[in-house]
């Protein structure tokens, strides 16, 4: 069964803590950002490889995605977002290309993709968006882009957003591998 597309505006994430998850991306340092990748994507990389193969394609519930939906889609964030920072980084004041995430889950079949392959690459695409993060200093840290439903980042609020995407979707999975 689909899921129901997400058609909340996220952005309100900048300006105070999330209730869902408890992390607070409007405090959040710019300069711990790498390091939040990399630990991120190695307590996915723990969580996948510790669980049983059988309860990662499970969904908790009908209107919430398996463990290895989630994981597919925090590997394509931190693609798609390594590419939006080199927009960023590379344009004056780009348009991000739209990116329907619940299209991807369903074309690209993230519940029957190879859970080792996802898990080797989630943890690759989190390195890789860390490592860019890692250049971004001085003023380039206010550069700015655009996403297609009109939000307006710079490379700080950018940043700060993107963290509570992995972060809030760990917690999913804990949660909802705990139900099952």
């Amino acid at each position: 069964m689909p899921i129901v597309p997400d058609t909340k505006d996220w952005t309100w994430v900048l300006e105070r803590p999330c209730e869902e998850c408890g992390f607070d991306a409007s405090t959040f340092p710019r300069d711990e950002v790498p390091t939040l990748l990399r630990d991120n994507a190695g307590q996915w990389q723990e969580l996948l490889t510790a669980t049983d193969p059988e309860l990662l394609t499970r969904r908790p519930s009908e209107d919430r995605w398996s463990a290895l939906e989630y994981a597919c889609h925090v590997r394509d964030v931190f693609r798609i977002y390594d590419y939006r920072l080199g927009l960023m980084l590379g344009h004056d004041d780009p348009s991000f290309p739209n990116w329907d995430q619940d299209a991807s889950a369903v074309e690209e079949r993230y519940n029957e993709q190879d859970v080792g392959t996802v898990t080797r690459d989630l943890l690759a695409a989190g390195t890789t968006l860390a490592a860019s993060f890692d250049s971004v200093t001085g003023v380039a840290w206010e550069r700015t882009g655009n996403r297609s439903d009109g939000a307006r980042f710079t490379v700080d609020t950018f940043a700060r957003y993107l963290v509570h995407d992995p972060v809030h979707h760990l917690v999913d999975v804990q949660r909802g591998l705990a139900a099952l």
